[in-house]
């Protein structure tokens, strides 16, 4: 089968620029309202103020991020994306973009408050991924026929599965994130490749609601927890398949069993210096340093936590430093502290406050502080619960420790 270079198929193009773009308008405007349709715009949509709501600062930072993302400032024609002003114009331009030079794409790591990491990949090593994938999953008792899809297609994760998969597989997508996970359960039937990520899957079994035979199942974001992944099984799903990688490493390993280590794809090599390295065909060598501590037997490895504050909430990575960072700039604050609830708190991020000393009453400041919050930071960076106190909490040895969310207001 001749795989066609993947910006060819347009509908997959049209979901990465939408997608891409969605997410950085979010960024731009924290607490603003979301563009209409924000995962699929028509191709007659302008971009500006009577679509999706652009203006022409916002413009230039739109195509600033496409322009990194697809490396279009490789062909030299990537100014002509401020000549245009429609969705599809800019298709135009990156599928014109795209036919000059394709050999690398760059994912942007979640910043929280910052700018992110940007991770350049080259377009060989994703799609040798993408063809292990299609060999991984097309082992199945059931043959996927068509890929649902709840993650957005420009993160790495997103654009393996649901951008190169679906070609290798010869299946079309299906963007299942404007249903709920019960409902998109109703929808599924044998052969489908439900494309999610660990919160998606704990919001299923939560929903109560159980799947038809022959759906698989893929997780990646972060490792799926043991409950979790056993649950769905319970449900009905035939395979969940979980690969554990990074924005900066793309894939590192998979593995159908919670109780197993993930089985690295054969190409990585692993130092002690918390660095992999591969060699594409090319001679290509490639190395990344690792974001998460790994033990390794002779099965594979088993992930223990990251090496920095990054926690993943609904699928994305948040800083805990950043969002911290962010509340300790208030001037009505003099410390914070951020923390991921505990699995029976719920799964967002909590805040612990000590006021400044020029802070209003709690009542006010409670206001004050959820309705900046609200203004300034991204859904999933946004602490649900915001307790305070006159210091930090601190345990015996005088290390910072948990809270419980009874201390809030």
């Amino acid at each position: 089968m001749t795989i066609q270079r993947w910006w060819r198929n347009r509908e997959s193009l049209n979901r990465v620029l939408c997608d891409l773009l969605a997410g950085e308008f979010a960024r731009l405007r924290p607490g603003g309202s979301p563009p209409a349709h924000p995962h699929r715009w028509p191709e007659t949509l302008p971009l500006g103020p009577d679509g999706v709501g652009a203006d022409s600062l916002d413009l230039l930072q739109l195509a600033a991020a496409l322009n990194e993302a697809l490396h279009l400032h490789r062909s030299g024609i990537e100014d002509y994306l401020l000549m245009h002003r429609t969705v599809g114009d800019w298709l135009d331009v990156c599928e014109a973009a795209l036919g000059r030079f394709d050999g690398a794409l760059s994912f942007r790591t979640s910043g929280s408050t910052g700018e992110g990491k940007r991770c350049e990949h080259p377009l060989a090593a994703l799609e040798e991924e993408a063809d292990a994938l299609a060999a991984l999953l097309s082992g199945g008792a059931e043959a996927p026929r068509r890929v649902v899809s709840v993650v957005p297609a420009h993160h790495i994760y997103g654009f393996l599965f649901t951008v190169l998969l679906p070609d290798r597989l010869a299946v079309p997508v299906v963007d299942g994130r404007g249903t709920s996970p019960g409902g998109l359960a109703a929808r599924l039937g044998p052969g489908d490749l439900v494309v999610a990520h660990p919160d998606w899957w704990g919001a299923l079994l939560r929903s109560g609601a159980a799947l038809p035979d022959g759906v698989t199942g893929t997780s990646s974001t972060a490792p799926c927890p043991p409950d979790t992944a056993r649950g769905v099984r319970g449900v009905g799903l035939a395979r969940l398949v979980e690969v554990f990688g990074s924005s900066e490493t793309a894939g590192l390993g998979w593995r159908e069993s919670p109780d197993a280590p993930f089985r690295p794809f054969p190409w990585w090599r692993f130092g002690d210096d918390g660095r992999v390295t591969r060699r594409l065909a090319d001679g290509t060598v490639l190395s990344a340093t690792l974001q998460d501590r790994l033990s390794h037997d002779e099965e594979g490895f088993r992930p223990s936590g990251r090496l920095d504050t990054v926690v993943q909430v609904g699928g994305v990575n948040v800083s805990l430093a950043g969002v911290q960072a962010h509340l300790a700039g208030h001037p009505d604050v003099e410390a914070a502290a951020v923390r991921l609830m505990r699995p029976e708190e719920g799964t967002r991020l909590k805040a612990f406050i000590v006021p400044a000393r020029t802070a209003p009453p709690r009542e006010e400041l409670y206001r004050r502080l959820t309705d900046w919050i609200e203004a300034t930071l991204p859904a999933p960076h946004r602490p649900r619960a915001l307790a305070f106190g006159p210091a930090l909490p601190v345990n015996g040895m005088g290390k910072p420790c948990d809270w419980p969310l009874a201390t809030c207001r």
